[in-house]
């Protein structure tokens, strides 16, 4: 009996892992879609070309980067992870840009500073685990 609880124990886990992960996952991937959709609201003029192009490729960068860590060994797991998390400080950085010159939808500006800098927090909180564990594991 008490092996049966164990294995349940242990399968909770393996669940809650696995929803966290596709949480995550999503997570991104409504990030990424979010900023495409907040650009709309910058006006078209050729010296945001720079702010547009840059933010778009460092916002879609982080959830492609974390998806292709889920096929990988830990090691490339935690390489991937750290790259997701530099796009994300990228992206803060182009969104702070955007914010100090005042462009777009200040609301959605405002959602998406809030949300690249959590996601932030949450890459370097994986990044940190992930390193704590291949030390160990050494």
């Amino acid at each position: 009996m008490n092996t049966y609880k164990i294995s349940e124990e242990i399968d909770t886990v393996n669940e809650y892992e696995n929803e966290y992960t596709i949480k995550l996952k999503e997570r991104f991937l409504n990030f990424a879609v979010q900023v495409i959709k907040f650009l709309y609201t910058i006006p078209m003029k050729k010296e945001h070309d720079v702010l547009k192009y840059q933010l778009s490729k460092s916002a879609t960068s982080i959830g492609a980067n974390y998806e292709e860590a889920q096929a990988s060994s830990y090691k490339e797991f935690s390489q991937k992870v750290r790259i997701s998390l530099r796009e994300a400080k990228e992206t803060k950085y182009w969104l702070s840009i955007i914010e100090r010159l005042s462009l777009g939808n200040a609301e959605k500006r405002q959602f998406l500073l809030k949300e690249s800098n959590e996601i932030s927090l949450i890459l370097g909180a994986i990044a940190s685990k992930v390193d704590k564990k291949i030390r160990n594991d050494k």
